[in-house]
């Protein structure tokens, strides 16, 4: 069940983009580059979102291949998740996109600052 509506244009940022488009995809991922997590780990680790939420933002990972699902096929049901080789080949990609983003928001910030600041 595709998440995101939208149809990958050629342009290859917009293509990039689409992998991580949507709401809570780009957190998802973000969380598991530190380590494999169960779905209630992952759930806690991320504030606000409901559990039909991220399991349907996983789906498109996981067949994407970036997310590799791990069923251990136990009563009651494990699951984990972690990204997989190929996945990790956005690691240097999202870090420079989160300091960019670092970046951006502190400059934003003085912009508001500044307009507030003005008679």
């Amino acid at each position: 069940m595709a998440v995101s509506k939208k149809n990958v244009s050629d342009c290859p940022i917009n293509a990039a983009l689409s992998v991580i488009d949507g709401r809570w995809k780009g957190t998802i991922l973000w969380r598991l580059c530190d380590r494999p997590m169960g779905t209630s780990e992952l759930k806690r680790s991320i504030p606000g979102i409901a559990e039909r939420m991220l399991i349907r933002h996983l789906h498109e990972p996981v067949d994407d291949g970036i997310i590799v699902r791990h069923d251990a096929r136990v009563v009651p049901p494990c699951v984990h998740y972690s990204i997989s080789e190929y996945g990790a080949t956005m690691t240097p990609v999202s870090a420079n996109l989160c300091g960019w983003e670092r970046s951006h928001m502190r400059r934003t910030a003085r912009s508001a600052a500044g307009i507030a600041r003005r008679p």
